[in-house]
């Protein structure tokens, strides 16, 4: 079993930044790709970022150029740099831990609201 937990949303102005953290633990062995989703109100979840153990990166086009997603592999921590924030990146804001048997965690989630 895995456990995900997030902290660092909160309630930003336009153009502010926030920094959210995903620290794992539990059963994690070998490779996996951790990342963020998110669910903005009345909306499905969709892919915000992923990095693998290995580095590499993917990122929604909405938000490239400004979040940066990290890792630290020795924690077993994520990171999400979130820069520039707009209103429309209000939501709430999922921690996600792949496998390499495919098997997906979830964290309970952190509100992230981007508001003047």
């Amino acid at each position: 079993q895995v456990q995900l937990v997030e902290s660092g949303g909160g309630l930003v102005q336009p153009g502010g930044s926030l920094r959210l953290s995903c620290a794992a633990s539990g059963s994690i062995f070998g490779s996996n790709v951790m990342g963020w989703y998110r669910q903005p109100p009345g909306k499905q979840r969709e892919l915000v970022a992923t990095l693998t153990t290995g580095g590499s990166t993917n990122y929604a086009g909405s938000v490239k150029g400004r979040f940066t997603i990290s890792r630290d592999n020795a924690k077993n921590t994520v990171y999400l740099q979130m820069n520039s924030l707009k209103p429309e990146d209000t939501a709430l804001y999922y921690c996600n831990l792949r496998n390499s048997f495919r098997f997906d965690y979830w964290g309970q989630g952190t509100q992230v609201t981007v508001s003047s």
